[in-house]
């Protein structure tokens, strides 16, 4: 085992090698020169074999091994008659050259395989215009099929890194939104909380109030965003504090009560059977809630808001309204946020969304998450344990 890895070749280059040779053999059996004069010999037989040994190397010195076949070939020509033709050894010594070498030398190479071989294999015949054109069109092939190649695989390394950079984007795009939703909806909160500290400065209680909830939305806002900017980091020392979960469903009741401290008087309701959802829908479930009253107290005024969650059989539901007269979020495509990317996250779950004004007044986003049948079952027997 220790002897076969220490080879200078791989196997493949073995195989390679072993099959050009039988195939010039063959042909030095079975086929004639046009003018008789060869006949098959132990010489000639041993010439051939040999000619094909260089091929072992042809991957780490292409150019080496394309010189040393043309060189037993020309020598294998002159001393033993063989038949003239351009032989399976040379055009894969040759292909490797082409492959693995730059324009400039890859044509060098090519004069050379023709000339060498037009000389060595008419000396002392008479040049026919089959013996002109069979090297120079059999080398034009291979060097041809050669940089075809070069350039179909250019064009697929092409085309890999330009799906990993798509990829790459899209993530990065996906952060954006949720450092949108996360620094829109805590930075609102504390600044209001702020104003209604400022403004109940003479009541103790209800500032101190205010100032615990904004210290706690600022410290959530900052760990929320440093799990989400730790994704762009690359190359940098990682975190040693495990990451805390993300917010799911669970925690709606602690977002309507910071609402409500902000100024936004809302009410939340839970209909069905309670249960745990999958961690993706769940947090899919907190950030539409999240975005959605962030956008009640931007836009709707004096008004008063409701989060209402439904536990469905196969689907939860997550409807959130509000009664106020002002104008609704303006879904810029410029921007990129806000209701776009709730529906880009219903979507990811193939869920729909609707946004939209109430009749009587106001605004209401309600989206609607599938559940799984796997997930249906697991989350069921979750609750039954």
């Amino acid at each position: 085992m220790s002897n076969a890895r220490e080879l200078p070749w791989a196997r493949s280059d073995a195989l390679v090698a072993g099959g050009a040779c039988v195939m010039n053999l063959l042909s030095y059996v079975f086929f004639n020169s046009p003018d008789g004069r060869h006949a098959v010999s132990v010489a000639g037989f041993l010439f051939v074999a040999v000619a094909a040994l260089p091929l072992l190397a042809r991957r780490r010195h292409p150019v080496a091994a394309l010189a040393a076949i043309l060189a037993l070939d020309t020598a294998a020509t002159l001393i033993v008659p063989l038949p003239r033709h351009f032989g399976a050894v040379l055009v894969v010594a040759l292909y490797a050259v082409a492959r693995a070498r730059p324009g400039r030398i890859t044509a060098l190479a090519a004069v050379a395989t023709v000339m060498l071989t037009l000389l060595s294999q008419n000396v002392g015949h008479v040049l026919t215009w089959q013996d002109a054109v069979v090297p120079p069109l059999t080398t034009l092939i291979v060097v041809g099929t050669a940089m075809a190649v070069n350039r179909w695989q250019a064009e697929v390394a092409a085309n890999r890194r330009l799906l990993a950079d798509r990829a790459v984007a899209d993530e990065r795009r996906r952060i954006a939104r949720e450092l949108h939703d996360i620094v829109a909806h805590h930075i609102t909160t504390m600044q209001l909380m702020a104003g209604g500290a400022r403004a109940n400065a003479e009541k103790p209680e209800v500032v101190r109030e205010a100032l615990v909830t904004l210290e706690s939305s600022g410290r959530l806002a900052l760990r929320e965003m440093r799990q989400l900017l730790d994704v762009l980091r690359d190359g940098d020392e990682p975190e040693t504090t495990p990451a805390q979960p993300q917010p799911g469903a669970d925690d709606l009741g602690r977002l309507v009560e910071e609402s409500r401290l902000a100024g936004l008087p809302t009410d939340l309701g839970v209909h069905g059977q309670p249960r745990s959802l999958p961690p993706t829908v769940g947090l899919t479930v907190f950030r539409i809630a999240q975005e959605a009253l962030t956008n009640a107290r931007k836009h709707a005024g004096p008004a008063r808001a409701s989060v209402s969650l439904t536990y469905g059989r196969d689907r939860v539901t997550i409807e959130v309204r509000d009664d106020g007269g002002g104008p609704p979020p303006r879904e810029d495509a410029a921007a990129g946020y806000g209701l776009i990317g709730m529906r880009e996250r219903v979507a990811l779950h193939g869920g729909t969304l609707t946004a939209g004004p109430r009749q009587d007044g106001g605004f209401t986003v309600l989206a609607e998450l599938p559940l799984t049948t796997d997930e249906t079952a697991v989350q069921h027997e979750k609750a039954h344990r």
